[in-house]
């Protein structure tokens, strides 16, 4: 059962908490990232076979089971990637950006270069669910940002993989290729990715920043995961950049007494579906509606293909709050900074210069989270626990870099000279102080 509380009882930590690895997980996923640096391909197999439950004699797809991948798949449900990669792409050109050069002064030009990064690996869960979206989300940007190479990563499944005929099969309907479900590789197909390797959990992110003989090291990792794919992407940071530390899912609804209690305890299950751990909350000004919900929540839930997980989630993570106003509404949101923020209200742009943390949101009564998982077009790598405080939604920036450069002619370096080299001598830094003194007083 969902707990309601007033918005005086709440305690910000109780609900959207940042992501802590446990010991445990800190130190297997440690040993992981040693026996693949050491070991390599090895220990790749032996973590692949242990974890995954099979054994494949090659780890790279090859390109003629990822275009395969494209027959094995509905052509409907092929048609409705399509139609979602459309959409990402069209929404992702528009964070283009180009580098720019600034008018010369006096001898002096400055400007900034935009490149992309060479080489990113893109990492697919696998588990329970499957994760298409996540292909399409993660490679359409690097792809617009011209990365010249793009990997995807996703573990097979034992079970598929043993059952397969030369290493394709068909579990509850779903077809395989080498024991990848054949809509995630459809889907790098579709989304312009190079390579498919099948791998996973943290042996996976360790070969991406390491790299082995079969699996290239790459520059840059992005993607979700468990708990341990996420602490092995903490651990490899700064040898290979990250996109983001990602947490369970959440979602956050502003709603008052117009709202459809049924709509709105959907929304919240579409989240606590995720994981066990997904948080969901609503935050209203109407005591009535908050009952409503409670009560809607309880209907719809036992109706769920997944269930156990979305009960245990809203039980232990989710939570109705009845605010004073709807002003004080959004002080609670952009305190607890929610990925997902539903403003379910009438006229809901006139709340949007409200929102100050929140990683996406949905406006209006018929524009739910789900949209935005698969078809409207803006990312759904978004910040999580609450750090969309300081961070933002996955871009096609997350792969490029910025190159700044200076020129400045020899009358421009006199003109500033001095003042560097104070600068320099107030900092105790002499030596550079004098890789200016041998400029300007050589004549």
């Amino acid at each position: 059962m969902i707990k309601t509380i007033k918005s005086s009882e709440l305690k910000r930590d109780s609900i959207l908490e940042e992501t802590v690895s446990s010991t445990s997980v800190t130190s297997s996923v440690a040993m992981i990232i040693a026996n693949i640096i050491k070991h390599g391909d090895v220990a790749l197999r032996e973590y692949t076979s242990k974890y995954d439950g099979c054994l494949p004699d090659r780890f790279e797809l090859s390109q003629d089971e990822i275009y395969n991948a494209l027959n094995a798949v509905d052509p409907g449900f092929i048609n409705i990637m399509q139609r979602a990669a459309k959409n990402i792409e069209a929404y992702h050109r528009n964070q283009i950006r180009t580098g720019f050069d600034l008018p010369p002064d006096n001898g002096a030009i400055l400007g900034q270069r935009i490149t992309p990064i060479e080489r990113v690996g893109i990492y697919v869960p696998g588990g329970s669910a499957s994760y298409p979206s996540s292909v399409l989300m993660n490679c359409i940007p690097a792809k617009i940002a011209n990365v010249s190479e793009i990997l995807v990563a996703t573990p097979p499944s034992g079970e598929c993989f043993t059952k397969g005929s030369n290493g394709t099969c068909c579990v509850d309907g779903v077809a395989c290729i080498n024991g990848v479900d054949a809509r995630v590789i459809a889907a790098a197909k579709i989304a312009g990715a190079d390579r498919v390797f099948t791998i996973g959990g943290a042996q996976a992110i360790a070969a991406l920043a390491y790299g082995t003989d079969s699996i290239p090291r790459v520059d840059k990792i992005t993607g979700p995961g468990n708990a341990y794919v996420t602490e092995a992407k903490r651990q490899v940071f700064g040898i290979v950049g990250i996109d983001m530390l990602a947490g369970p899912s959440d979602i956050l609804i502003i709603a008052d007494s117009s709202a459809d209690p049924v709509l709105v305890a959907a929304d919240m299950l579409s989240q606590c579906e995720h994981g066990p751990d997904s948080p969901a909350v609503l935050v209203t000004n109407s005591k009535a509606l908050a009952i409503k919900v409670g009560r809607e929540i309880e209907l719809q839930l036992p109706e769920l293909p997944r269930k156990d997980i979305a009960r245990k989630a809203i039980d232990e993570h989710g939570m109705i709050i009845i605010a004073k106003s709807i002003k004080e509404a959004f002080e609670i949101s952009n305190t607890l900074a929610p990925e997902h923020l539903e403003i379910m209200l009438d006229d809901p742009f006139s709340y949007i210069d409200m929102v100050k943390n929140a990683g996406s949101v949905f406006l209006g009564k018929f524009s739910p989270e789900p949209l935005g998982d698969y078809y409207a077009g803006p990312n759904h790598t978004l910040p999580t626990s609450g750090t969309a405080r300081f961070s933002s939604p996955l871009s096609v920036e997350d792969f490029t870099k910025k190159t700044s450069y200076i020129y400045y002619s020899k009358e421009a370096l006199n003109i500033a000279g001095a003042d560097v080299i104070r600068f320099a001598e107030e900092e105790g830094l002499h030596a550079h102080a004098l890789s200016i003194k041998k400029r300007t007083e050589k004549k």
